[in-house]
């Protein structure tokens, strides 16, 4: 198993100026970080991926699809340019040194058309991601899908829709992960939910049901971490909440009131929490 954490924690461009960060990070015990690639300067991801080799952290990345490059937008100039947008987004986690770009990019973040996804949706994004994929396979990178919940956007809501969209596709490099989070909202069982994906799921985000500190809150964490084991699953445990850090991250996350008494709390308490679960 190894243990992850997202930065978004902290910013949504990791710089130099986080280098020292993630010597800390490193100190703690952690084994790599999820990188948000927001940006698509290929060079500078290239230099933060030899710093990160240089301390002994592994990376994976993350990043999401807006309403100008939404790959399942009825209009094809709107899909190229989501096509476009997630085939750089790969460049860059090859320069990076990650080997699997997760997040929502199935669809854009936030917009909603008022109704469930169309058949044509459909079509359009497995049209969109098998370009992708196949631009990803050439790079050694896979594409890893999160579904959100209802308020966030509507292609994808639950495991067993995003299990069918992977399937769908049927791409080597397409897969999805799991996040407690938006489960925690959508799921009526928790356990039949992993197991619906288990085949697909190479990804797991650890975040607690308020978006803080993983452990402290509501998650039924025991079938969780139970229905992991039980499906044989051996990929990352990511650690991802949010907080008050970025005024413009903290309102799209929704975050309104400070959630723990620093950053520092969280991350370190979260890698105990998950290592005493899944080791203990």
């Amino acid at each position: 198993m190894k243990y992850g954490l997202n930065m978004l924690l902290w910013t949504t461009d990791v710089t130099e100026t986080h280098f020292p960060l993630l010597d800390k990070i490193k100190g703690w015990g952690y084994d790599g970080v999820e990188l948000p690639i927001f940006e698509l300067d290929v060079p500078r991801f290239k230099a933060l991926g030899d710093r990160l080799s240089s301390i002994g952290l592994e990376r994976t990345a993350v990043t999401v699809s807006t309403p100008e490059a939404n790959p399942i937008s009825d209009s094809p100039a709107v899909r190229q340019a989501a096509v476009d947008r997630l085939k750089k987004a790969v460049d860059v986690c090859q320069a990076v040194g990650a080997d699997k770009l997760c997040g929502p990019f199935h669809s854009a973040l936030g917009q909603f058309s008022g109704q469930g996804p169309t058949a044509d949706e459909w079509k359009w994004g497995k049209e969109s991601l098998t370009q992708v994929a196949n631009h990803a396979q050439q790079a050694g990178v896979t594409l890893v899908l999160e579904y959100l919940n209802r308020f966030e956007c509507y292609f994808l809501n639950c495991a067993s829709d995003t299990a069918r969209f992977v399937k769908d596709v049927n791409h080597p490099h397409l897969r999805m992960m799991y996040d407690t989070f938006h489960a925690n909202i959508e799921e009526k069982n928790i356990a039949g939910a992993i197991k619906t994906c288990a085949t697909v799921m190479v990804h797991v985000h650890i975040s607690a049901n308020d978006r803080a500190t993983p452990g402290e809150g509501q998650i039924d964490w025991d079938t969780t971490f139970k229905t992991l084991k039980d499906v044989a699953y051996e990929g990352w445990l990511v650690v991802e909440a949010f907080g008050l850090a970025l005024p413009a991250l903290a309102a799209a996350t929704k975050i309104w009131r400070r959630m723990y008494p620093s950053e520092e709390y969280l991350a370190t308490r979260a890698l105990k929490f998950m290592k005493s679960r899944w080791e203990g």
